[in-house]
């Protein structure tokens, strides 16, 4: 095993993987910027090595800085994490050039499966179902027209590279096209560096349904079940929960079947998870992979039993999978919510400094919660919102949501306003608790709230 990890990563996660290396007996390695110089996770870590300012171009995602910052201490490994370098192949090429192991997928991998028009054509040849739309050439006005006409609208202006619902724009007529393609460019570049844009046929009433999986050098892939990801604001997940109430046992038998073929023959390699959207008369549609730790791993971690970060670790030192697929069996519902600092009624960012955080744990059984906040803690506008992620597990879905209800009742943030008002109103909605939603669950509520008011 490794003897040591440099984890190139802030906050929740970087604790999270941090925890896990100590728990495998590796030392570890942080990096901070100038702000989160006395955060917990520098302060956690074996070593911590300063790499920059606050802006993430010159610290978080400096791939040179952070190179020279396992150079120093001589790790072994790096850990990305989720966002900042985690889905950057050219991160993952100077890792291994450098002789440092990558957790996570090959640059190959992460190339391919980086620019999402691609990943969508290559699906679709496999055998999954994918939304019209990649397979369009759209660099001119005139090839975009021809494009919309034939998928259909609505549709949407997607991103080639990067997530976190930048670089998206939904059309619902032909006058708006240019406009949101102009706005989606303007974006994309200043996320992703990358203008390169396509378009996909948009769902109005959907599912957002993401499978996870792990998958190691020697070709075993192990499906981990579903995440139901529908409750989003402007792509954004607020809520998930696993399993999902909307699959039957045959769908989600034959979905793990396609997703494990299909990372068998891209040589897939760590953890992933391949995302649906699934419309009203439950057909799925494949969207993207995600090749890194999501978020909301614990919910599947709570049902399974599975630590999917010292599996990604594992992998990345060259074992096999420490599980077979006959040995999951997944137990009882679980959810998360991201409780970030965000005003809840119009999910505008608060910043300032928390005074006072007390979060739930001890009240009773069936809580997790995953955060590096403590009083003290600084809410930045240079990185997420993310205070904490608050998760629960029950024999079925009522008691996960019951427990989730009483977590957020007990917890405490002051200095900052969050979203835990919004997730206890979302856990009261009659839909909700009947199972009944879809992506535009959160603009709807939002809708019916505004019609209360007036």
């Amino acid at each position: 095993m490794f003897k040591k990890v440099l984890i190139a990563n802030r906050g929740e996660i970087a604790v999270r993987i941090l925890s896990a290396c100590k728990e495998l007996g590796i030392k570890t390695v942080a990096i901070f910027s100038l702000p989160d110089r006395g955060a917990l996770h520098a302060r956690y870590a074996d070593e911590a090595v300063c790499i920059g300012p606050a802006e993430p171009s010159a610290s978080y995602l400096n791939i040179p800085a952070i190179i020279s910052a396992a150079n120093i201490t001589r790790a072994e490994a790096i850990h990305p994490g989720y966002g900042f370098l985690s889905e950057n192949a050219e991160f993952s090429a100077e890792c291994s050039k450098n002789g440092f192991a990558f957790v996570g997928p090959t640059s190959e991998s992460l190339r391919l499966l980086g620019d999402k028009k691609l990943a969508c054509i290559t699906m679709a040849k496999m055998g999954l179902p994918v939304l019209p739309g990649a397979e369009f050439s759209v660099d001119t006005k005139q090839q975009r027209v021809a494009a919309a006409e034939r998928i259909g609208f609505p549709l949407m202006v997607k991103s080639c590279h990067g997530g976190g619902g930048r670089g998206l724009r939904v059309v619902k007529d032909m006058s708006g096209l240019e406009k949101a393609w102009s706005m989606s460019s303007i974006e994309a570049t200043a996320g992703f560096g990358s203008d390169r844009l396509y378009l996909e046929k948009y769902l109005v009433t959907a599912r957002h349904i993401e499978f996870q999986f792990l998958a190691d050098e020697s070709g075993n892939v192990l499906h981990l079940g579903e995440r139901e990801c529908s409750i989003q604001y402007r792509h954004q997940k607020l809520i998930e929960e696993s399993p999902s109430v909307a699959i039957s046992q045959e769908d989600r038998e034959t979905l793990s079947w396609r997703i494990n073929s299909a990372a068998k023959d891209i040589g897939y390699r760590g953890a992933g998870t391949f995302e649906f959207v699934c419309d009203g008369d439950n057909r799925f549609y494949f969207l993207e992979v995600n090749p890194r730790l999501q978020v909301e791993h614990p919910v599947t971690e709570m049902v399974t039993g599975i630590d999917i970060v010292k599996e990604q670790i594992r992998i990345a030192f060259g074992d096999s999978l420490s599980w077979k697929q006959q040995d999951i069996e997944p137990r009882g519902h679980s959810i998360e919510c991201r409780v970030n600092a965000e005003n809840p009624a119009t999910f505008m960012p608060s910043t300032g400094v928390i005074s006072m955080i007390r979060l739930p744990g001890g009240e009773g059984p069936g809580v997790r919660v995953d955060s590096a906040c403590e009083v003290g803690t600084e809410i930045t506008p240079y990185y997420d919102s993310l205070v904490a992620k608050i998760i629960t597990h029950g024999r079925n879905r009522s008691e996960a949501i019951a427990r989730m209800r009483r977590a957020l009742e007990t917890a405490v943030i002051k200095g900052v306003d969050t979203t835990i008002p919004f997730h206890l109103e979302v856990l009261d909605q009659p839909d909700f608790l009947g199972g009944d939603i879809y992506t535009d669950f959160v603009h709807r509520m939002i809708e019916q709230r505004a019609r209360r008011s007036r």
